[in-house]
């Protein structure tokens, strides 16, 4: 084959990368972290709201969570989706899930306690905002409709 000729190649130390007309581009990557923490409350002062870092993880890949606060005093949380969830989309995005909505202040910090013995890199961010609104992607499920297990 002709130099150039062949769809994909492999780079020391990477899996088979594409080649495009602009250069050889490997799977995506993620954000780091604190980048993306960074990002997010940028977005959330840009829209008038407010955000904290509760606490600071592991800059390279800390887990994520976010506290979700309402003014009649109850927290939704949301957390990192599992990779099992997404392990076919390349994209390298972070996707995240609702692991509480709307309960007791204390009832998200016991579950942060929690990820926090397991985990102790993660990140927590306090949002005061009655809606996130597009700036989480989150994952949805989507029941599957073929097999005789269908939702």
């Amino acid at each position: 084959m002709e130099r150039g000729s062949q769809p994909f190649a492999v780079l020391a130390g990477s899996g088979p990368v594409a080649h495009s007309p602009r250069g050889v581009y490997p799977d995506p990557m993620r954000v780091k972290s604190d980048i993306f923490v960074a990002a997010l409350v940028r977005r959330i002062f840009g829209r008038g709201d407010f955000a904290t870092v509760e606490r600071k993880g592991a800059a390279e890949a800390g887990a994520i969570f976010i506290r979700q606060l309402y003014r009649d005093g109850t927290e939704t949380l949301y957390g990192p989706a599992p990779q099992s969830f997404f392990d076919d989309d390349a994209t390298g995005e972070r996707l995240f899930e609702l692991r509480l909505d709307r309960v007791g202040r204390d009832e998200v910090s016991d579950v942060l306690a929690r990820e926090a013995r397991f985990d102790a890199d993660l990140w927590v961010l306090e949002v005061e905002t009655e809606e996130l609104g597009g700036l989480l992607p989150l994952f949805e499920e989507k029941p599957e409709e073929t097999g005789p297990f269908r939702r």
